[in-house]
């Protein structure tokens, strides 16, 4: 990996009491029988809720990196080669997809379980009635949300962890953001997901290329409901 294995032991601390704690109000949350509704997508509440979440885990991540380069601890630089890297990427969606798609093959057998109806946040079809809150939604989830969870677990919580080990800081934030949904049947293929985005991330040094698979992830999956 690229710059300074130094490490800083209490921003660790401070960045895993952080994401633990993201997991746990995941966690209550489901466990609370807070119910998803199921227009979430087509209302701007949502949107402007979510904003609000983010830009709180922002200044969060901001101060914890505070005083050390922002730079090297998020990984803010290109990668050697964009024609490697969104190579790599694309061949890190087509493993995630696979996965999904022998994840939920195995599901089918013990009954009719889906991580994506678990989280809720896919809708079940257009509504042109409400495209504006939808665009809005949109946009949230296929660039904001990407953006700052990978700066919070391939950013910040790799370098934070790679000092004691990049298989670590791999495995250990890519299970941490699968914790941080708050689901159970939905857990291992985020899990996998994270840990593969977290791959791309230390081969090509960078933290633009795990962003745009996640962006593109997310967009892929809205776009797709509300088209079938």
């Amino acid at each position: 990996m690229h710059g300074t294995v130094e490490r800083h032991g209490g921003r660790l601390t401070a960045w895993l009491v952080f994401v633990v704690a993201l997991a746990l109000l995941g966690y209550a949350s489901r466990l609370g029988g807070s119910d998803t509704p199921d227009d979430l997508a087509y209302r701007y509440s949502s949107s402007i809720a979510a904003l609000v979440q983010y830009g709180v885990m922002l200044g969060i991540l901001l101060l914890i990196a505070r005083g050390l380069s922002r730079r090297e601890l998020f990984a803010l630089r290109r990668p050697s080669s964009w024609g490697r890297a969104i190579g790599l990427a694309v061949l890190a969606l087509l493993a995630i997809y696979a996965a999904a798609i022998l994840y939920e093959q195995a599901l089918s057998l013990f009954g009719d379980w889906s991580p994506e109806d678990e989280q809720g946040l896919v809708p079940s079809g257009w509504d042109s009635s409400r495209a504006g809150a939808f665009v809005a939604f949109f946009i949230v989830v296929t660039f904001v949300a990407p953006a700052v969870e990978e700066l919070t677990y391939r950013g910040l919580g790799i370098s934070l962890v790679a000092p004691w080990g990049v298989v670590l800081a791999v495995v250990a934030t890519g299970v941490l953001f699968g914790a941080a949904h708050g689901l159970v049947v939905g857990f291992p293929i985020l899990a996998f997901f994270g840990i593969v985005n977290g791959v791309l991330r230390v081969r090509t040094d960078s933290i633009y290329p795990p962003m745009i698979l996640h962006a593109a992830f997310n967009g892929i999956a809205l776009i797709a409901a509300v088209s079938t």
